[in-house]
C-alpha cells in the first residue's frame, strides 16, 4: 500500500490516482538522521572511497552546499516562505541539472513547475482521489482490509489519507501533468533534498514511462508494491548522493543502509503525531518503497557498475515483495510460485459477492502476522512464503465478509511452522471462539460470523475465515486436496475450553509439537 498512485486492491487506500506522490516531511527528517552516519561509516572504510559515475562527467556538478541537518524545519514548524518564485524557478532547474548527472539520466525535455499551497494540494488530492477508483472498488478496498483486521471496522480511512497526505507532503511529480509541485510554505533550502527526490522522479518518467511501467503490474498488488519500491527507493538513494555529492562518496561507497535507514525512518515517525497514529499497516504500508526500497537500490547498485545499469531494474522489474525484502532473491532471479484459486461458481454459496482477488506477498504475511503474534515471531517466518493467493468475499445479508488465503511455503516444515504461527494468529484474532478442534495439520473453530479453518499439506497452507465445514469442504477439493480429518465428537469439542484473550490454549497448541503429517 502506497500513497503514490492509484488506488489498487488491498493496498488502494494508501495511493492516489496517477502520481508519484510522497513526500512527506518526515523524509527530511530521515535524510538529517542518515547523512551524519552515512558520512561516518564511509571515513571509516578501508578503501578509497570514490563516486561511481555511470559515464565520464563532462562538466562538475555545481557545488551548492547541501542543507545541514539542523536546517530542517521540525515536525509542526511551518517556516515562512522567502524565497521569490523566480528563485524556486532556479533552484528546480539547478537540481534537476544536478540530478541528471548522478543519475546518469538525460533531461529529455523541460519540466513545468510551481509552487503550492497547502489548501492547493490538499484540493489536488481530493480531486485525484474522486477520479481513482469507482466507489464500490473504495468499498471493497476497504472491507477486505478490515476482513484481515489490518484496520479497525469503521476506520475513516479516505478521510484519514487525505488528512495525512495534506499535512505530509512537501513536493511531487506527476506523470500524467509531467510537472513538478512544492508546497510553498517550507523554505527552499529546505526542499533541495525533497527536490532531488522528485526530480530522480522526472528523470526516471522521461527515460522509462513510469506511469505505462507501474501499470504493467496492476494485477498484481505485491508485484506492484515492488515496482512502487524500485522507483521511491532509487529516488531515495539519489537523494542521498545528492547530499554526498560534494563529499566523493557515494551510496555504493557506504555499508549497508538498512539499519541506518531502519532506526532514522522509526525515530521520523515517533516525531510526527499524525502519522504516528495511522494503523500499523497503513503506516508499514505507506514507508515500504522507501525504507526497503533503498536498500535494495543500494545492493543492486554495488552488484551492478552504479547508476548506468539502472535501466536494468526497469527492463527486469522485481515480481514481488520478496524480492524486494531480500535482494539476494532478486540478483540471482528466484520468483515466486504461481499459485490458483478455483473458479468460485458451485464451490461457495450463491450469495457470497466476490470483493478481491489478488496477491498479499512476504511484505502482507508478515503483516497480517504480525498484528496478532508481534513482530519478533512475524519476521521470522515469513521469509518461508514462496507465493499465495487470497480472496475476499461479501454476504450483504449478514455483512460478513468470508476469506480464503491459500499460501506456499518454502518446504513442509516450513508449512509446519506456518502452521502453529497462523493457528496463534487465528486464535488471537477470534477471542470469543467454541468448539476448537486442532490436529497436527488442521485447526478449525466457529465465531459468531462462521467457521474458521487452516490446514497444512505437504508445502502449502489453506485459510478460510467466516464460512461453513460444507463450504470449506468444497473448497478443498477445488484445489485438489484430499478431505480434511473430520470432526471430533461434540463430547470431546466441549472439553476444550477458549483461554483468555492472550493466553496459549495448551490443547489447540500442543499439536504444533507433534510431527507434521502430509496427507
Amino acid at each position: 500500500m502506497r500513497p503514490q498512485r492509484r488506488p489498487s486492491d488491498l493496498r488502494k487506500p494508501l495511493r492516489t490516482a496517477g502520481q508519484n506522490i510522497l513526500r512527506i516531511k518526515w523524509l527530511a527528517r530521515l535524510l538529517a538522521a542518515i547523512i551524519p552516519l552515512a558520512l561516518a561509516a564511509a571515513a571509516t572504510a578501508r578503501q578509497p572511497a570514490t563516486r561511481q559515475s555511470a559515464r565520464p562527467m563532462s562538466r562538475p556538478i555545481a557545488d551548492v552546499t547541501p542543507p545541514t541537518p539542523t536546517s530542517y524545519p521540525a515536525a509542526t514548524a511551518t517556516p515562512p516562505v522567502t524565497e521569490t518564485n523566480q528563485q524556486f524557478l532556479g533552484a528546480a532547474d539547478q537540481v534537476l541539472a544536478q540530478m541528471s548527472l548522478i543519475v546518469d539520466l538525460p533531461v529529455k525535455r523541460p519540466l513545468k513547475k510551481s509552487l503550492r499551497s497547502r489548501a492547493q494540494i490538499r484540493a489536488y488530492l481530493l480531486k485525484e482521489q474522486k477520479h481513482g477508483e469507482s466507489k464500490s472498488q473504495d468499498y471493497a478496498d476497504e472491507k477486505s482490509l478490515e476482513a484481515f483486521g489490518l484496520i479497525p471496522k469503521g476506520f475513516a480511512l479516505d478521510s484519514f489519507m487525505i488528512d495525512l497526505l495534506t499535512e505530509q507532503v512537501a513536493g511531487m511529480y506527476d506523470p500524467k501533468a509531467k510537472e513538478f509541485y512544492i508546497a510553498d510554505w517550507i523554505p527552499i533550502g529546505d526542499q533541495r533534498g525533497v527536490m532531488a527526490h522528485e526530480m530522480t522522479h522526472a528523470l526516471e518518467d522521461q527515460s522509462f514511462h513510469v506511469e505505462r511501467w507501474m501499470n504493467a503490474a496492476r494485477s498484481n498488488d505485491d508485484a506492484e508494491m515492488a515496482r512502487d519500491s524500485v522507483s521511491e527507493g532509487s529516488a531515495m538513494v539519489a537523494m542521498i548522493d545528492y547530499s554526498l555529492r560534494d563529499t566523493h562518496v557515494s551510496v555504493r561507497d557506504l555499508p549497508d543502509l538498512a539499519e541506518l535507514v531502519g532506526s532514522g525512518a522509526f525515530m521520523s515517525m515517533g516525531q510526527d503525531p499524525l502519522l504516528s497514529k495511522a494503523p500499523p499497516y497503513i503506516r508499514d504500508s505507506l514507508v515500504f518503497p522507501y525504507l526497503e526500497g533503498t536498500t535494495f537500490t543500494q545492493e543492486f547498485l554495488k552488484a551492478h557498475t552504479g547508476w548506468v545499469d539502472l535501466h536494468l531494474l526497469f527492463e527486469n522489474p522485481p515480481v514481488s515483495t520478496q524480492q524486494i525484502m531480500h535482494p539476494a532473491l532478486y540478483l540471482k532471479g528466484v520468483k515466486p510460485a504461481d499459485v490458483g484459486l478455483p473458479k468460485w461458481k458451485r464451490v461457495v454459496p450463491k450469495h457470497w459477492k466476490l470483493l478481491e482477488q489478488n496477491v498479499m506477498g512476504e511484505f502482507g504475511l508478515q503483516e497480517l502476522l504480525k498484528q496478532f503474534i508481534g513482530e519478533k515471531r512475524a519476521e521470522a517466518i515469513s521469509p518461508a512464503w514462496s507465493g499465495d493467493r487470497y480472496a475476499v468475499f461479501e454476504v450483504k445479508q449478514t455483512g460478513e465478509t468470508p476469506i480464503v488465503y491459500r499460501l506456499k511455503l518454502d518446504n513442509s516444515l516450513d508449512a509446519a511452522k506456518l502452521f502453529g504461527e497462523f493457528s496463534d494468529a487465528l486464535e488471537k484474532k477470534y477471542a470469543a471462539r467454541t468448539q476448537t478442534e486442532s490436529q497436527p495439520n488442521f485447526l478449525e473453530f466457529q465465531t459468531a460470523s462462521g467457521g474458521v479453518f487452516l490446514r497444512c499439506i505437504a508445502d502449502e497452507c489453506l485459510d478460510v475465515e467466516s464460512t461453513s465445514r460444507a463450504t470449506f469442504d468444497k473448497i478443498d477439493r477445488a484445489i485438489g486436496w484430499t478431505p480434511a480429518p473430520a470432526a471430533a465428537s461434540s463430547a470431546s469439542s466441549a472439553s476444550i475450553s477458549v483461554p483468555a484473550p492472550g493466553r496459549r490454549e495448551e490443547t489447540a497448541r500442543a499439536s504444533t509439537a507433534q510431527p507434521f503429517v502430509v496427507q
